[in-house]
């Protein structure tokens, strides 16, 4: 079984273009068997999709307080209450542009993990020159209190930051099958490090970073990716839908 992930970021800005972008994508994933598909869509739509069958609703962040008096928050009990099963923690562009460290991602991801959240962890690095260094430290400082059964609740993301779409935070160069494997490799050593070989093995990774329908296919078969987080090929629905079709089975 994959898993794929659809990040709509802060799109579509409509309810109807939300709501149609959500139905096609649902009705275009359905028929893959070894999928299983989650939509991480704006918090302000997402208890439009809340009961919606065949797909996992997800959210795309939040608060590592319960409940309290903390303005424009929203904590991982509503999330949970309107139907969300997963929760995206720690984004590169959380980090970059609300000032997110490592300690405010653990905390958010012990939150989600007591809300009954299954938390997707991205690390990753500015540039692949620094890969071991900072995605060592991103795993050691955010996975520390996580006990080795909450580490089977956790889907870790390796997010190479400069293969982003340029414009927005990376370079745009595309990062291969090769460099993905490498790292699923490194963040299984670490994960060893930490707890045991065993559970490293065990652990769900997946990769996330320009992926499209062209190279979805490299990154589950050459990198061993058990999935993928899709950002902008998650806005186009037929898009989608073809990274669905170039990884299910595999």
């Amino acid at each position: 079984m994959r898993i794929i992930i659809a990040n709509w970021k802060m799109n579509p800005l409509i309810i109807k273009d939300a709501k149609a972008l959500f139905e096609a994508e649902a009705r275009g994933m359905k028929k893959f068997k070894y999928i299983e598909t989650v939509i991480c869509p704006p918090a302000c739509f997402l208890s439009l999709f809340s009961g919606a069958k065949n797909i996992k609703l997800g959210a795309q962040d939040l608060f590592w307080e319960l409940q309290g008096a903390y303005t424009g928050q929203v904590s991982g009990k509503m999330l949970k209450n309107i139907g969300c099963e997963y929760v995206i923690v720690g984004h590169s562009e959380r980090r970059r542009f609300a000032g997110e460290d490592d300690e405010i991602v653990s905390l958010k991801l012990k939150a989600a993990l007591k809300c009954g959240l299954k938390p997707i962890l991205c690390v990753g690095e500015q540039s692949g020159e620094e890969m071991g260094q900072i995605v060592e430290k991103q795993l050691k400082d955010c996975l520390k209190d996580i006990s080795k059964t909450q580490l089977g609740e956790i889907i870790i993301c390796y997010e190479p930051v400069w293969a982003i779409s340029p414009g927005v935070v990376g370079s745009g160069k595309p990062c291969l099958p090769d460099d993905a494997f490498s790292a699923n490799l490194f963040i299984k050593k670490v994960l060893t490090a930490i707890y045991s070989r065993f559970l490293a093995e065990k652990a769900v990774i997946i990769y996330g970073g320009s992926v499209d329908s062209k190279n979805a296919a490299g990154f589950i078969k050459e990198a061993k990716m058990q999935g993928a987080l899709v950002g902008g090929a998650s806005l186009v629905a037929d898009e989608f839908v073809k990274i669905g079709e170039a990884v299910n089975g595999l």
